[in-house]
């Protein structure tokens, strides 16, 4: 009974230790309006998420951003997904975002992690680095770095998600 109790405990540990899900963390961090915005405000009604950490200096990044907004209204209409794309640009940079996503016509919400908190809880080390969330927002997948084509990698996970609902 000893045994059973001992692997059956190891065998939680250990699934969990290497799952690839996890909580979303709570921090708060502002929105390009200013106004304070706390990380568990990020929600899509269970629906997908797709939460990606960039900056106004990074080329990947915007390539990535630019690939996601040019299908992102079909991807909205076929599974529900939101995109937050969290600006990691510091506080001398932070009025220089806004203009680029207008700019850019990136149509999903662009928040500013200008003292790298909520990229720190996140573990953020490169950019891009995009965090795929279900519904509750566990992360079920994330990736660094961007090549082309590589939405489309990320938008077949995303419909995998949506039909789990």
């Amino acid at each position: 009974m000893k045994k059973i109790l001992i692997l059956a405990f190891f065998s939680l540990f250990v699934s969990g230790a290497f799952s690839q899900e996890s909580v979303l963390p709570k921090v708060i961090i502002k929105t390009l309006d200013g106004k304070n915005f706390n990380t568990s405000e990020i929600y899509n009604d269970g629906k997908p998420i797709i939460l990606s950490f960039w900056a106004i200096w990074c080329k990947p990044c915007q390539k990535e951003l630019d690939a996601f907004m040019e299908h992102y209204e079909d991807w909205q209409a076929e599974t529900g997904v939101k995109i937050y794309a969290v600006s990691i640009d510091d506080s001398r940079s932070t009025a220089k975002v806004a203009p680029l996503a207008r700019g850019k016509g990136w149509d999903f919400e662009i928040l500013l992690d200008a003292n790298g908190d909520f990229k720190r809880a996140m573990n953020v080390n490169m950019i891009p680095h995009t965090f795929l969330l279900d519904g509750k927002g566990n992360v079920v997948s994330q990736h660094t770095s961007y090549f082309e084509g590589a939405e489309f990698e990320l938008y077949e996970k995303v419909k995998k998600i949506a039909a789990k609902k």
